[in-house]
C-alpha cells in the first residue's frame, strides 16, 4: 500500500489538476462526475447538502456556514478548494480535515476506475468528499462549487439551499465575458423547488437570477436587500470585525464579531446571515447564539486561512488571497482603513489571471518584492517585474516566495505593512514560511 507522500504523487501525476496546470483539466461536462458518483454507489444522495458558489466570497460564506452549523449541534461536511498546503484540507468534518488512512484507502480502491475513466483531480476529489461524507453520516454538507456552476463536478448534488454570493469577472474564457454570461453559469446550481440566497445585487445579474427562480419556482432573497451592515469598529484588538446588522431600521444582531476582516467581508457575513434564515424556514435550528459562535470561531472551527490573516505584528505581517480585479479592489479598500508607514507588497500571481490589469490597481507608492507561487501556473515572476516596471511599479525580483517575504521582512520597520498576496498559492507558500518564522 502507497504512503500518503506517495499517495499525492500518484494523484498529482496521474490526474490533470486544475491548480496545477490550468485550463487543459478543465471538463466542460458532468458525464464524468455522474458516472462516479454511480460507481460509488451515489454517495451525495446519503447527506444534505447547502451548495454555494460565486466569483468571491464563497470560501467564506462556506467556512462560515459550516462553523455555525457546527455550533448548532449538527454533523458538518464540508468540501472547498484549492487547498493551501494539505488536499485534506479540501475534506472535513466538523472542522477536521479527513484522515491520511482514509485518503490512502480510497484511492487504493478505486484508482484502476479513476484510469480507465480519465477523471480529473477535482472529479476524484468530489468523489471523495462525498464518499467521505456519506460513510461518516454526516447530518449537512456545506459544499463549495469549484468553479462556475452549472457544468461544475459538485453539481451533481440535490441540495436544502443553493447560495450565490456575487458575480465577477474570473475564469472568462470558461464562463463567459459578461457578468450576464457568467451569472447564467453560476446559476446552474438553482434546482428546482429549492431556495436560493444571492449575496450581492447587481444590475446586469439580478434578472438573470430572478428568470432563473422564476423558471424553477424557487424563492429567491437577495442578501443586500435584506439586511444592511454598520461597522462599529473595523477590527478589534484580537482581529475580529465588529458590526451591526440591520434590517431597515431595526437591529437584528448588535455587535456581531466576525474573524473575517476586510471590507468584502461585510457583504459575506450578509449572504451568510440571509442563508441562515433560509435555513431556518426549513427547519434547521439555529439559534442567535449559534450564529455569534460561529462567525467568531470560523477561523479555528473550519481551518480557513489567508482571509486578511495576520501572520506578525510590529511590522503587521498580513496574507490576502485575493486574485482577480473584484478581490484585489475590496483588499485595497480594507488596505486604506489601516494606519502605517510603508506598505511592502509581496506579490506573485498565476498566468492565467488580468495581472496586467491588477497591476495598475495596485498602490504606486508601496515598496514591491515580485516573486511566483510554486505552481507550473505560475506567471514568470521576471514577466511580472516587467509588466509592473511599465506602470511605474518598480521592485525586487526573487523567483521564490520565501526569499521575497524575507526581503520584505528586513527592509519592513515596526510600523509598516508586508502585504503577501496575489493568488492563494502565493499563500499557501507563504504560510509554512510565516508559521516557522513565528515559532521560532
Amino acid at each position: 500500500m502507497m504512503t500518503f507522500k506517495e499517495t499525492v504523487n500518484f494523484l498529482e501525476k496521474a490526474f490533470p489538476a486544475y491548480h496545477l496546470i490550468g485550463p487543459s483539466a478543465y471538463k466542460a461536462d458532468l458525464v464524468n462526475t455522474e458516472q462516479l458518483m454511480e460507481h460509488l454507489g451515489h454517495p451525495e444522495d446519503r447527506f444534505r447538502a447547502i451548495h454555494v458558489a460565486g466569483t468571491n466570497g464563497k470560501g467564506s460564506v462556506s467556512h462560515s456556514l459550516a462553523s455555525i452549523l457546527q455550533q448548532a449541534g449538527y454533523k458538518v461536511g464540508l468540501y472547498t478548494s484549492p487547498h493551501l498546503v494539505d488536499l485534506r484540507e479540501r475534506v472535513r468534518i466538523n472542522g477536521e480535515m479527513i484522515s491520511v488512512e482514509e485518503v490512502i484507502n480510497f484511492v487504493e480502491t478505486h484508482k484502476h476506475y479513476f484510469k480507465e475513466h480519465s477523471l480529473s483531480f477535482f472529479e476524484m476529489m468530489t468523489g471523495m468528499a462525498f464518499h467521505c461524507f456519506a460513510v461518516h453520516q454526516v447530518d449537512v454538507a456545506v459544499i463549495e462549487v469549484g468553479m462556475g456552476g452549472r457544468l461544475d463536478s459538485t453539481n451533481v448534488v440535490h441540495p436544502d439551499l443553493s447560495v450565490i454570493t456575487n458575480i465577477g469577472f474570473d475564469h472568462t474564457q470558461f464562463l463567459g465575458d459578461t457578468l450576464e454570461a457568467i451569472a447564467g453559469e453560476k446559476a446552474g446550481i438553482i434546482k428546482p423547488h429549492v431556495p436560493v440566497v444571492i449575496g450581492e445585487t447587481q444590475e446586469a445579474t439580478q434578472p438573470v437570477f430572478n428568470d432563473k427562480a422564476k423558471k424553477w419556482e424557487c424563492s429567491i432573497t437577495f442578501a443586500d436587500q435584506q439586511y444592511q451592515v454598520r461597522v462599529n469598529n473595523p477590527m478589534t484588538d484580537d482581529h475580529m470585525l465588529d458590526v451591526d446588522i440591520l434590517s431597515g431600521k431595526d437591529i437584528v444582531y448588535k455587535h456581531l464579531l466576525f474573524a473575517l476582516m476586510g471590507d468584502y467581508q461585510q457583504k459575506n457575513v450578509l449572504t451568510a446571515l440571509c442563508a441562515v434564515d433560509a435555513l431556518r424556514r426549513l427547519g434547521y435550528r439555529i439559534e442567535e447564539n449559534h450564529v455569534r459562535e460561529g462567525l467568531m470561531q470560523v477561523v479555528t472551527a473550519t481551518g480557513l486561512h489567508g482571509r486578511w490573516e495576520y501572520y506578525g505584528t510590529h511590522p503587521d505581517i498580513i496574507c490576502e488571497t485575493a486574485h482577480n480585479v473584484d478581490g484585489i479592489q475590496s483588499m485595497l479598500a480594507k488596505l486604506q482603513t489601516l494606519k502605517y508607514n510603508r506598505l511592502h507588497l509581496v506579490y506573485g500571481c498565476v498566468n492565467d489571471k488580468d495581472y496586467q490589469h491588477i497591476i495598475q490597481l495596485l498602490p504606486p507608492d508601496a515598496v514591491y518584492y515580485f516573486t511566483q507561487p510554486s505552481t507550473p501556473r505560475a506567471l514568470d515572476v521576471h514577466t511580472l517585474a516587467q509588466a509592473a516596471e511599465s506602470t511605474g511599479r518598480c521592485g525586487l525580483v526573487y523567483p521564490q516566495c520565501e526569499q521575497a517575504i524575507r526581503s520584505a521582512q528586513l527592509h519592513a520597520g515596526t510600523n509598516d505593512v508586508i502585504l503577501i498576496t496575489g493568488s492563494i498559492f502565493l499563500v499557501a507558500d507563504a504560510i509554512p514560511v510565516l508559521t516557522e518564522e513565528t515559532l521560532e
